[in-house]
């Protein structure tokens, strides 16, 4: 199983879904990592707010932030290789970097008229 780091950029709380205005990617993201956590991976994610001493003991996190700036954030590291800046990546992606299968998404039984209640109007 593979081990999946989160160096998030300053945010209000450890997964950004407070306060009046979440970004609509913030919530979709952390299912995401609970998902791959429910695979079996490790995952841990940090808040440059909440925790400093992580990013400056990481030496790759450090020398982006040296380079780039925190606009480098959010990063992503699976398994010690950097595989994401800058954007939250989909669950596509997460399950790519860790060889994670996706299972395919079901959909709602339709009849040869492809009405999905079956002519009995119930919808």
């Amino acid at each position: 199983m593979s081990d999946v780091q989160i160096y998030d950029k300053a945010m209000c709380c450890s997964t950004g879904v407070c306060g009046p205005q979440v970004d609509p990617v913030l919530p979709r993201f952390a299912a995401d990592l609970d998902w791959l956590a429910e695979q079996g991976h490790t995952v841990r994610r940090m808040n440059l707010a909440q925790d400093p001493v992580e990013f400056a003991s990481n030496e790759v996190v450090k020398q982006m932030l040296a380079d780039e700036g925190v606009e480098c954030l959010p990063l992503v590291i699976v398994d010690g290789r950097v595989v994401s800046r800058s954007e939250y990546p989909s669950r596509d992606n997460l399950a790519l970097w860790t060889q994670t299968r996706v299972k395919p998404k079901t959909l709602l039984p339709t009849t040869s008229s492809g009405d999905c209640c079956g002519g009995s109007g119930c919808c």
